[in-house]
């Protein structure tokens, strides 16, 4: 090395990268802006169109515009470190990179639950996300960027004492930046607080760095440890001699508004409009992610106050079904249980035990499979079977039904939903829900078979619903209070054997009312029978038409069961 330093054109080399040396503070402020013009198409589009170009609007677009670049500079000189700056920079690009393409592709939005959904998404359910689109914005918005920054010269401050003064002149300044910013147009800032929440959880990589904080403290999903007793009380009376056979079918991304049996223009429930089912119309979901709309529809608990955490924290209606006795299966075609079937038999069928295999993507009809076999080998007690579909599990529609149901036509075989028409997506979803309408009619003709020794009956409840391009919005997974009425809209219906001793006139009645996934858990409860201090007959829908019900006199104590011999 000695001898390289004495060699002119070293020491040249040497000279000349000192002489574009960047300070460590421009570096940030350079960052900063990329960041704030670059990677925030998504947040700018929706500025722009609450905001449209005028001149009344210039100057507040001018005062979001410095406040969105003063946040992002202050975040990124939380890591204004010597050995810690580089690779922050490099991690807030990646990450920036991903989340622009996810919103400015499919307009959701990055907070804590879309990281849950994400870190519970199987590799297979990963791949048809990523494309070469995807790979693109990873490339040119982070990959290029990072090895800039790699490969950036970088001047230090001398001493301790100057960098932390310099330190201290920065974030002053981009603190005077911001009081610049918004004092003047306070009005119009109040406004925008209050008015727009939602395009504030579009700032790209502030409100990223934000959920992934929440979701870091939210603390683990799983259960390690004992969970909080629910409904130890709970059991089937001495008077119900029958036996009940429940199907719990859990849908995925399946909308009302797409099930023709609600009214739909196409006919997607051909072999389901020729049973007795009965289809809710008016259901909402209270989540729009997977990983938090399951375990909310096993919990008790009212959604105002639900949370993943503490729905990991306690048993749920699962367990309270096992209390009582109750043999209760879970098989699963999606990504897992979400935790609700921790304590209960658990079967995976996105794995090669599926017998339904097409071209790697295992069938929800492969579930099925050998379910008669369960059935008979369980010669006591009522018996509840959940079935956990893929359902419509976006973008690639397509690989969710088998080729014969492509009855809508022409579908595109992508997943960029972006390269695709409206009608190329409709097509797809829909010809998706005309096989979970194959697969329910076969899980009823199962159940057909058994009503001679059982009380056999069907549920199926989705768990959430899907956007379909509506306003350039695309999958699930926004935040409730902003999520459109499609990712919230779900379908439900019932159906029950002639077997199942029970009034179902008051289902039908109740098929417009509005309900949510609070309803599932008191619901189930009733249809069995049980009796427990953890059952409210005032969210089951067999009660939400007759208010004098005994239960609901009775409600400070154990309330009765429904009298399932009223028909």
């Amino acid at each position: 090395m000695t001898f390289m330093n004495n060699l002119p054109a070293w020491r040249s080399v040497q000279a000349l990268a000192r002489r574009w040396a960047i300070p460590h503070g421009h570096l940030i402020l350079g960052a900063a802006a990329v960041l704030t013009l670059v990677h925030n198409a998504a947040f700018w589009g929706q500025l722009f169109q609450s905001y449209p170009f005028a001149t009344a609007n210039l100057w507040f677009q001018a005062s979001v515009a410095a406040c969105l670049f003063a946040v992002t500079a202050l975040l990124l000189s939380l890591f204004d470190v010597r050995l810690l700056l580089k690779p922050a920079l490099v991690v807030f690009f990646l990450a920036a990179s991903g989340a622009a393409y996810f919103m400015d592709t499919y307009g959701v939005v990055i907070d804590h639950d879309m990281l849950r959904n994400a870190a519970q998404t199987n590799s297979q359910e990963t791949l048809d996300l990523l494309n070469l689109r995807f790979l693109g914005y990873v490339l040119g918005l982070g990959v290029l960027p990072s090895l800039a920054i790699l490969l950036a010269q970088v001047r230090w401050p001398d001493t301790f004492r100057s960098g932390l003064g310099a330190r201290f002149r920065r974030a002053g300044i981009l603190l005077g930046v911001l009081a610049v910013s918004i004092v003047p147009l306070g009005r119009t800032w109040a406004s925008f607080l209050r008015e727009h929440k939602a395009i504030r959880q579009y700032a790209n990589p502030g409100f990223l760095a934000y959920s992934a904080v929440k979701f870091g403290l939210s603390g683990p999903e799983g259960s390690k440890g004992p969970v909080r007793p629910l409904g130890e009380d709970a059991r089937i009376p001495a008077t119900d001699k029958g036996r009940e056979l429940l199907i719990v079918v859990v849908g995925e991304s399946a909308r009302a508004d797409h099930f023709s049996l609600n009214g739909y223009g196409r006919e997607t429930n051909p072999e389901l409009s020729r049973l007795p089912v009965i289809s809710f119309t008016n259901v909402h979901a209270e989540a729009t992610s997977t990983a938090t709309a399951v375990p909310m529809m096993f919990s008790p608990l009212d959604p105002s106050d639900f949370s993943v955490k503490r729905a990991r924290a306690s048993e749920n209606l699962l367990d309270v079904l096992r209390h009582a006795g109750v043999n209760v299966l879970w098989r699963d075609n999606n990504s897992d249980s979400k935790g609700v079937a921790d304590r209960i038999p658990y079967e995976d069928f996105k794995t090669d035990r599926n017998p339904d295999m097409e071209g790697g993507e295992p069938r929800d009809e492969g579930m099925l499979a050998g379910l008669q076999a369960y059935i008979d080998g369980h010669p006591k007690g009522d018996i509840v079977i959940v079935l956990h579909q893929m359902g419509n599990h976006g973008p690639a529609y397509y690989k969710r039904y088998p080729p014969a149901f492509e009855h809508f036509k022409p579908v595109r075989k992508t997943s960029e939903l972006g390269d695709c028409s409206p009608e190329e997506i409709a097509n797809a979803y829909d010809n998706a829900i005309r096989y979970t309408d194959h697969f329910l009619a076969a899980a009823i003709r199962l159940l057909e078979r058994n009503k001679g020794k059982f009380e056999a009956g069907l549920l199926y409840w989705s768990d959430h619903g899907e956007s379909l391009g509506e306003k350039g919005v695309y999958l699930h997974g926004m935040p409730p209070f902003m999520a459109p009425d499609e990712q919230k809209h779900v379908a439900s219906l019932f159906w029950f054997a002639d077997s199942f001793e029970i009034d179902t006139g008051r289902f039908r009645r109740a098929r417009d009312l509005p309900l949510t996934h609070a309803n599932l858990f008191h619901t189930v409860l009733g249809l069995l029978e049980i009796e427990s201090q953890v059952y409210d007959p005032r969210k089951d829908i067999a009660r939400l038409i007759d208010p004098s019900s005994p239960a609901l006199a009775q409600h400070s104590g154990v309330p009765q069961p429904m009298n399932h011999h009223a028909n």
